[in-house]
């Protein structure tokens, strides 16, 4: 299997590799920087939320850093999702970031300059497609 150019798609699939499932390691670190998050999840039946919304979210991560061949749109659907709820902007856009660094320590030394770059410029993309200046 050729490894993709794409430096947000090749974190992924360097993560893949590593780790099964990504989704404890995420959201551990979530509620590590951002307790208040915790609350935020009912306690019955969490895991299969957190799962299905951090393997839409890497769905629309991968589709706005490459083709947006409208996964990409998601973001946009669930900012409306979370304003409704009450969650700031800047919490809904620090979930991203939390994917960004928990894919940084899985990664040790494969976590290159050129992703790091990447990443950066994604999530500025992604404040801005959000309407959060950086």
């Amino acid at each position: 299997m050729n490894a993709s150019p794409n430096p947000i798609e090749l974190s992924f699939e360097r993560a893949a590799s590593r780790c099964a499932d990504l989704t404890p390691l995420v959201y551990q670190r979530l509620f590590n920087e951002h307790p208040e998050t915790r609350a935020m999840f009912r306690t019955q039946g969490s895991e299969l939320v957190r799962g299905s919304m951090l393997a839409l979210t890497i769905e629309a991560i991968l589709d706005f850093a490459g083709e947006r061949s409208g996964h990409f749109r998601l973001i946009a659907c669930e900012i409306a999702s979370h304003d409704a709820y009450g969650t700031p902007r800047e919490l809904f856009i620090a979930f991203f970031t939390t994917i960004r660094d928990t894919l940084r320590v899985l990664l040790g030394d494969e976590w290159s300059p050129n992703i790091a770059r990447r990443w950066d410029q994604l999530l500025v993309e992604i404040g801005a497609f959000a309407g959060i200046a950086a």
